[in-house]
């Protein structure tokens, strides 16, 4: 199998907007090849001393970490996967705009090791 990883700060304000985006985000990606896509607010995010979740999306006072990920079957069908769901009407700003800045927004493609 293969994972893609995001952690993101979204305005906790905008927990609802980011809830719907993720679930509309979701059927897209499933219907791309994904297996699940699982979206987590956070609760019990600690700050650290020297980095932490926090820090690595430069969190404002006024925001939620939020982890997620998609599982794919391997990394061929997440390849495939990707550029149809960005090619996507539904996943087009106007359509589906983000509610967090996507800049801050950290992510990368992992193998999994250990899993199910």
């Amino acid at each position: 199998m293969y994972v893609d990883g995001f952690v993101a700060a979204v305005p906790t304000a905008n927990r609802e907007a980011y809830r719907a985006h993720a679930q509309a985000a979701s059927v897209v990606f499933q219907e791309h090849g994904a297996l699940s896509l699982v979206e987590c607010w956070g609760d019990d995010v600690p700050e650290g001393k020297i980095n932490s979740l926090h820090t690595a999306v430069l969190r404002k006072p006024d925001e939620t970490v939020v982890f997620s990920w998609i599982t794919w079957p391997d990394k061929a069908t997440r390849d495939a996967g990707l550029q149809k769901v960005f090619a996507d009407p539904r996943m087009a700003p106007e359509a589906n705009p983000m509610p967090f800045d996507g800049s801050r927004m950290i992510f990368g493609g992992f193998e999994m090791i250990v899993g199910p």
